[in-house]
């Protein structure tokens, strides 16, 4: 995309894990308000003083664990009022840790056709590959023609889309699961989207609960359509989402955690468990995120 690319020694990393979330920036202050975090803390039993790794933190990490992570915020700004992470943060930590932070973003999709302005300038300027939606806390469907600016740029400049889908433990048991609607999570709004935007890939994140069968019925259809793995420890996971992801999907099945919500270390001991292929798990791990974010050549 720009001279700002970076080539990784995939001979060298363990694996990819393409869902890592930045939640601080380097004033300290977060992503989300104070009821949303601690009430997703308490979903995934972190402990508070985890929940905020710095972005240097997470380079040094995943270094440290010879993974690359595709590092991304949220931007819902219109929604809840709170500013992301800036996205230029997060690409100037991949330039900090080149071995190890692969730069995404978040455009909140209000900003319509200012949003579409800034995803060339990321990609163009900043050697962005992908873009984050979540769209329970943004607020809107994936489908809602007033995104389509944002996929027409993504989709120019070649990158990637990533959308949560399913459930979210964002507000989960906070008073009215804190404002947030758990209806523009379901996958089949992202298949107008994969249908209306043939060139541009996407990433369905996390098992799509109560949506697993809807995913894995779009992963199928489109061929530009990926499910990455993160969110669930793999010892829930839905069996038709394990069988799935060792036949049909094993070249679109992608390694990922929701770090720090999961760590790595957890995810790949359950993963261990699961009656996964020997000829599969390196496609899952790290061969599949290669061949998409174009590591390979």
């Amino acid at each position: 995309m720009t001279d700002k690319e970076v080539t990784f020694n995939l001979d060298e990393l363990v694996a990819i894990d393409m869902h890592t979330h930045a939640e601080v920036a380097s004033s300290g202050e977060g992503s989300l308000s104070k009821e949303l975090e601690e009430a997703s803390s308490d979903y995934f039993k972190v402990a508070h003083e985890h929940r905020k790794p710095t972005l240097d933190e997470i380079g040094a990490y995943y270094r440290e664990l010879k993974m690359a992570a595709v590092v991304f915020t949220v931007d819902a700004e219109a929604a809840t009022g709170t500013k992301a992470v800036p996205n230029e943060e997060i690409a100037g930590a991949a330039l900090r840790y080149p071995d190890a932070i692969i730069p995404f973003a978040s455009i909140d999709p209000a900003k319509g056709k200012a949003g579409a302005r800034q995803v060339r300038r990321l990609v163009e300027e900043h050697g962005v590959r992908g873009f984050k939606f979540h769209p329970n806390v943004q607020a809107f469907f994936p489908n809602d023609r007033f995104a389509y600016p944002l996929y027409e740029a993504i989709e120019e400049c070649g990158a990637i889309s990533v959308f949560h889908t399913g459930q979210t433990g964002i507000g989960a048991g906070a008073p009215g699961g804190g404002g947030i609607r758990l209806k523009y999570s379901n996958p089949m709004f992202v298949d107008d989207v994969a249908a209306d935007f043939p060139g541009m890939k996407i990433i369905l994140a996390h098992p799509s609960f109560p949506w697993q069968d809807e995913a894995l019925s779009v992963a199928t259809h489109k061929p530009q359509v990926y499910i990455d793995l993160s969110g669930w420890s793999p010892k829930y996971f839905p069996p038709q989402l394990v069988q799935y992801a060792n036949s049909l999907l094993q070249d679109k099945v992608l390694f990922g955690t929701d770090y720090p919500l999961l760590t790595p270390e957890r995810w790949l001991a359950d993963f261990d468990k699961l009656p996964i292929k020997d000829s599969v798990r390196p496609k899952i791990l790290k061969d599949n995120a290669a061949r998409l974010l174009g590591l390979t050549g």
